[in-house]
């Protein structure tokens, strides 16, 4: 199954998740990892053997645990496998491709120790289209991006962040950044690129110490409610 020739009846009903902190897959963007627990040595294997697919999200910390470990946050992303290499001791590392976003209908029963869910891609339907974007402000986010790289001492190769797609800019400096988890699924959740690349831009100017006050259109909360 190709990118061009996925469909909402081609995705998998049941899927492996990999409950992850901080890592953040969006539809179009490459997540690089590290896989070395038995568990997901055993998830990346079957999803080798069955599809390339498998899903990224995040644990929900402010719920109690399940039978199958935290509890999962309502969101995530499904991935293909893109890439794969085995190291010389036993580690595996792979690139997934986001693919899609789900919303999290329920667990179903482990497989080989790793957990598997169903989800619902209706609502995300969009992320299989190619990515629109309308009134995106790119030189108001490069202004946001430049002060918050300079703030946190970041070296920066602008020439290659200059030649990148509007929608590939989003989409990596959304994965990339270091924010906080729940501003990553701020923007995972993001109904539209655009509105993705509004709270982008927001979050770079808060975590660079920049003012914001409640008239600003733009201004999100730095927390996600639960």
């Amino acid at each position: 199954m190709s990118p061009a020739q996925t469909s909402l009846e081609s995705l998998p009903e049941v899927f492996p998740v990999f409950p992850l902190t901080g890592a953040l897959l969006l539809p179009g963007g490459q997540l690089p990892l590290n896989i070395f627990e038995p568990r997901y040595l055993a998830m990346t294997e079957d999803a080798l053997a069955q599809g390339r697919l498998l899903a990224m999200i995040q644990p929900d910390r402010s719920h109690p645990a399940t039978e199958y470990g935290s509890a999962l946050l309502r969101v995530g992303c499904l991935g293909r496998l893109t890439s794969f290499a085995e190291t010389d001791d036993g580690r595996y590392l792979i690139t997934l491709t986001g693919v899609a976003r789900f919303a999290l209908v329920e667990e179903k029963a482990m497989q080989r120790g790793y957990r598997r869910a169903r989800g619902n891609f209706r609502p995300f339907a969009a992320d299989l289209a190619p990515p629109r974007l309308e009134d995106f402000d790119r030189p108001g986010l490069i202004e946001a991006l430049r002060r918050y790289f300079t703030q946190r001492g970041f070296d920066v190769n602008w020439q290659s962040i200059d030649a990148m797609a509007d929608a590939a800019l989003i989409t990596s400096l959304s994965m990339v950044c270091p924010f906080e988890p729940m501003e990553k699924q701020a923007l995972l959740e993001a109904p539209t690129l655009s509105e993705r690349a509004q709270t982008l831009r927001t979050l770079l100017r808060i975590d660079s110490h920049e003012t914001t006050d409640n008239s600003d259109p733009d201004n999100v909360p730095r927390r996600l409610p639960s």
